[in-house]
C-alpha cells in the first residue's frame, strides 16, 4: 500500500488518509509525499531539505529542520487563519509579521543526567534519552557556551544524584539559572554553586529550595519598564519575537484611546506587555503568581506609576463583568490551554475591544468563537514565529466589540 502525505498534522508530522477514512501520521514526512507501507520514502517532497543540525532527528527538540522555511512559515501562518475562520470570521487573511532567526532563543530547559562514571550529560530529551547538543542551532551562543562549564561546576555536587534539571534565563543582566535537583543541597554543595557564579559572572544561581548564590541582583528590562525577575520567571522565547509580539499589540489597539483609559492586561506575567502600553493608557496588570506580581509592581513604581499589578488566578476568579465595565481594552496573553473562563465573563460584560495574544491555534478557535457569537468582528491578525523549527506558533489578534 502506497500512502500519500496530503496535509500536516499539528504536532509537525505528515498526514494520510487511508481508504476508509482513518487518518495516519508519519514523523518527518512532508506534504505531497510518498510512502510505503513499511514507511520508506518513495516520492519525495521539492520543500525537503538537508536539515542544518547534525543531530536532527535524534535531539527531540526540533520537529521541522527538514522542511523549507517559507512553506513552513506559510503552513504556521495558515493553521491560525484556519483557527480564525473556522470560529466564524470567513474573511480572516492573518499577516505573517516575524520569524525568529536561529541562535536566537534565550531560554532553555534542560535535563541533567549523572552517567554511571559519574559524569553529567546536559541536553534535551529525544527517542533515544538524552542527548547532549555541544552545537544547538536554536540557542543563543551566551547559553550554549555556558553548557560544558556548567556541567563540570555540578559534577561533584552531592545534591545531583541521578536526574534532575537546568533552567536558563538570558536575561539583560545574564544568564540566570535555576536547578531543580533530586537531593538536598550540602553547604559545600552552595560553596560551589557560590565559586562558580563568581567565576562566570554569573548574578544567580536558584534552586527549588531558593535562592544556593546571588552575586548581585537580576535585571531584565521591557519596553518602557525594568524588573528583578524571579528564578525560572517565563520569557518570551526569543528577544526579537518580543519585540514583534508588542509591535502587533500596539498596533490592534483602538485608534482613538484616551491616555485616562484603562486597560487591563490579563496574564500579565512580569509585565511584557504592560509596560510598552502604559504608554498609551493606564493599565491595570493582572497575574497570579506571587513572585512575579512582586517584580511586576517593583518595576512598575519605579517607572512612575502608569501600571498597577494585582494578583489575581484569572482561570478561577475571572474578571466579572462589573470589573471590565471599566476597561476600554482588555490584552490577554493567556497560558496555552487558553481563557474560556474570561472570555465567558467578556461575551457578558460591556464588551471591550480585545487584543487576544495566543500560542495555541485550537484555543484560538474556540475563545474566538465565543467572541464571534458576542458580535465582535475582526480586527488586525498577525503571526509570530519565533519557535524556529516546531510546530508551535504565536498569534496576536484584535476584536472589535459590537457597535451600540
Amino acid at each position: 500500500m502506497t500512502l500519500t502525505i496530503t496535509m500536516m498534522g499539528s504536532a509537525g508530522d505528515g498526514v494520510a488518509l487511508l481508504a476508509d477514512g482513518t487518518r495516519r501520521h508519519i514523523p518527518r514526512a512532508l506534504p505531497s509525499e510518498t510512502l510505503s507501507d513499511d514507511g520508506r520514502l518513495t516520492v519525495e517532497s521539492p520543500e525537503r531539505v538537508d536539515p542544518p543540525c547534525p543531530h536532527f532527528p535524534l535531539c527531540g527538540a526540533c520537529a521541522l529542520q527538514h522542511w523549507a522555511t517559507a512553506p513552513q512559515t506559510e503552513w504556521k501562518r495558515g493553521r491560525i487563519e484556519h483557527a480564525l475562520r473556522a470560529a466564524g470570521f470567513g474573511d480572516a487573511a492573518p499577516v505573517l509579521a516575524h520569524v525568529s532567526p536561529p541562535a536566537s532563543r534565550r531560554r532553555a530547559d534542560l535535563s541533567v543526567i549523572r552517567q554511571p562514571d559519574g559524569s553529567l550529560v546536559i541536553g534535551f530529551h529525544g527517542p533515544a534519552g538524552v542527548l547532549a547538543i555541544p552545537d544547538c542551532r536554536v540557542l543563543r551562543p551566551e547559553i550554549m557556551a555556558l553548557l560544558p562549564r556548567l556541567a563540570a561546576a555540578l559534577r561533584p555536587l552531592q545534591a545531583l544524584r541521578m536526574r534532575s534539571d537546568a533552567a536558563i534565563n538570558l536575561l539583560d543582566s545574564g544568564p540566570d539559572v535555576l536547578l531543580r535537583l533530586d537531593g538536598k543541597l550540602t553547604p559545600a554543595d552552595i560553596a560551589r554553586l557560590a565559586d562558580f557564579a563568581r567565576s562566570e559572572g554569573l548574578k544567580r544561581i536558584a534552586t527549588r529550595e531558593g535562592v544556593a548564590a546571588q552575586i548581585s541582583p537580576v535585571r531584565h528590562g521591557f519596553q518602557g519598564g525594568e524588573v528583578a525577575p524571579p528564578p525560572g520567571a517565563f520569557l518570551q522565547a526569543t528577544a526579537q519575537g518580543e519585540a514583534a509580539i508588542v509591535a502587533a499589540v500596539l498596533a490592534a489597539l483602538p485608534a482613538r484611546l484616551p491616555r485616562s483609559a484603562l486597560i487591563a492586561d490579563l496574564f500579565a506575567g512580569l509585565g511584557t506587555l504592560s509596560f510598552p502600553l502604559s504608554a498609551r493608557a493606564r493599565v491595570l496588570a493582572f497575574e497570579g503568581d506571587p513572585a512575579i506580581v512582586a517584580a511586576l509592581d517593583a518595576g512598575a513604581r519605579a517607572a512612575g506609576g502608569r501600571v498597577t499589578a494585582a494578583r489575581r488566578d484569572l482561570i478561577r476568579q475571572p474578571l466579572l463583568p462589573a470589573e471590565l465595565a471599566k476597561c476600554a481594552v482588555v490584552v490577554l496573553d493567556p497560558p496555552y490551554a487558553g481563557a474560556a473562563e474570561q472570555i465567558d465573563q467578556i461575551a457578558r460584560s460591556p464588551r471591550p475591544a480585545i487584543v487576544y495574544v495566543s500560542c495555541n491555534p485550537v484555543a484560538l478557535e474556540r475563545d474566538a468563537r465565543v467572541l464571534r457569537q458576542a458580535g465582535y468582528t475582526l480586527g488586525p491578525a498577525a503571526v509570530i514565529d519565533q519557535f524556529l523549527w516546531s510546530p508551535h506558533v504565536e498569534a496576536v489578534v484584535g476584536f472589535a466589540p459590537p457597535k451600540a
